[in-house]
């Protein structure tokens, strides 16, 4: 029995090494400066077995996560970045231990060039689970948290996957690389005249 409480120690405390902050270290993003984020909730299922949420309950947390984390790069060039909450979970009180369901959301991620007036990402859907803290892992989220610890901490998960997401696609797509200066104007002209 020892053993056992020792082994469970020892990981809620790796687990809350783990847990996500608003401050953390910006990614790399190349020439990205965010124009405008739009958060909607409306449309938001609810899960079975989580908590009661409104969809209203969510919509300022992920606002103020997004823009925390993507409205401090100041790049050349503009983008325009929607998340649509698509469902949720917050995890219930459960039985510590033997069962206690972490909470999760589904999101919708949508990137838009503004000067080249297309989708870099129409729709990107990810799946995204509150963190664990030491409390959570032992206790279980719906015991250690309240409801609004739980919403937060997702948002703040929410703004971290999209940024790491896009921070993926800059490196790996070429997202947000610097374009030539009077490249845009000059597509911009061509497509006038073209009109």
């Amino acid at each position: 029995m020892i053993r056992i409480l020792s082994l469970l120690s020892g990981l809620a405390m790796l687990a809350a090494c783990g847990e996500t902050s608003l401050n953390e270290a910006p990614e790399d993003l190349g020439a990205f400066q965010v124009r405008v984020t739009h958060v909607y909730t409306e449309k938001a299922l609810q899960w079975p077995l989580s908590r009661e949420a409104d969809h209203s309950e969510w919509t300022a947390p992920i606002q103020n996560a997004v823009d925390t984390r993507l409205r401090r790069y100041q790049g050349a060039q503009e983008y325009d970045v929607a998340v649509t909450l698509e469902g949720f979970m917050l995890a219930p009180p459960g039985v510590p231990v033997l069962f206690s369901p972490k909470s999760a959301v589904v999101v919708n991620v949508f990137v838009y060039d503004v000067a080249e007036e297309q989708f870099l990402a129409k729709k990107h859907q990810m799946e995204i689970f509150e963190s664990t803290t030491g409390e959570s892992a032992l206790l279980g989220s719906g015991h250690a948290r309240t409801k609004e610890e739980q919403i937060q901490g997702l948002a703040i998960n929410i703004a971290d996957k999209v940024e790491e997401w896009m921070a993926a696609q800059h490196k790996a797509e070429g997202w947000f690389a610097p374009r030539p200066a009077g490249d845009a104007a000059g597509s911009a002209a061509q497509d006038a005249a073209e009109g």
